[in-house]
């Protein structure tokens, strides 16, 4: 048994190693630089300032006698920003993968044509996509807006990823569209392994179909549909790319990778920017930690 354990050991330390390298240190840079004021420009000139960059006066989370607390800062408005568009999309993502995903599960001609195409948005790399729609969306010579006002749907052209009150929610339909043939796909992998004896008795039974997928389709489906779930949350609490390209740095719809990649690059505050970007880190960490036990608290209630 010690010899199995301690070549097991020895077959993973290259990958450990290799990760400790890639990974580890990277990180740990990160989270030092987190406790220090340094400028990207002059790395050496750096000083130790403890947790400032994380509660000081001008700390992420704000000055901690402030009455309003943090979320009146950019960064509380950037965690804002991107829970809502995690949540919001995931959300739709889910509801529309599984429609499409139960459409692909039925036997049609064509289907595995039907199946490749519906890859295409989710295949389409996330900056060209984000170009294609912001381009559509032009205030003044996008499709889109030629179409509404075409078609009397609006009186007036509208700066779709521009304007505050729109730019958010056409951000989340953009993902929308690129990202629900992914949920798609995982969701009709998961209905492919169902047993069909299931189906045929509801069917002899005359169980109406709506009832048959409530009882016997969505529980069955339950855990990998949390799989897929938690896995498209992850991607959506780190969105960047999207949001980036449609709306640059705009405050009504930045994110917190966007504030991270504005102090550190724009702004050239490394130190600052390192406390934003570890923030970021502990933020999904903790988020997927409470997803994952609530699910499991969940699937476990349904079990018994």
């Amino acid at each position: 048994m010690q010899d199995r354990r301690r070549t097991a050991w020895l077959f993973l330390a290259p990958m450990l190693i290799l990760m400790a390298l890639v990974a580890g240190w990277p990180l740990a840079r990160s989270v030092w630089f987190s406790f220090t004021e340094t400028n990207i420009n002059d790395i050496s000139a750096s000083h130790f300032v403890g947790l400032a960059n994380y509660v000081g006066e001008f700390g992420l989370f704000g000055n901690p006698n402030e009455a309003d607390g943090f979320w009146s800062g950019d960064w509380g408005v950037s965690i804002a920003n991107t829970f809502q568009f995690a949540v919001v999309s995931v959300a739709l993502e889910t509801l529309f993968g599984l429609g499409v995903a139960m459409l692909l599960n039925q036997e049609f001609r064509g289907r595995m044509l039907v199946r490749t195409a519906v890859l295409v948005p989710w295949a389409i790399p996330t900056i060209v996509s984000a170009k294609m729609w912001g381009w559509m969306l032009h205030d003044q010579f996008g499709l889109i807006n030629q179409l509404l006002v075409d078609g009397g749907l609006i009186a007036a052209k509208i700066a779709w990823t521009a304007d505050p009150r729109y730019a958010m929610w056409t951000v989340v339909a953009v993902d929308v569209w690129k990202t629900t043939p992914f949920m798609a796909l995982l969701i009709l992998a998961a209905l492919q392994t169902l047993p069909r004896d299931c189906y045929e008795a509801a069917r002899v039974d005359g169980v109406h179909p709506l009832r048959v997928f409530l009882k016997v389709t969505l529980p069955l489906i339950k855990g990998p549909l949390m799989v897929a779930v938690i896995f498209r949350l992850l991607d959506a609490l780190r969105v960047f790319d999207l949001i980036f390209v449609l709306t640059s740095n705009s405050g009504s719809t930045i994110s917190m990778s966007g504030f991270v990649r504005r102090e550190m690059v724009d702004n050239g505050n490394l130190g600052f920017g390192s406390a934003a970007s570890t923030s970021l880190t502990l933020i999904i960490f903790v988020t997927a930690v409470l997803f994952l036990r609530a699910a499991r608290v969940k699937l476990s209630e349904d079990a018994q």
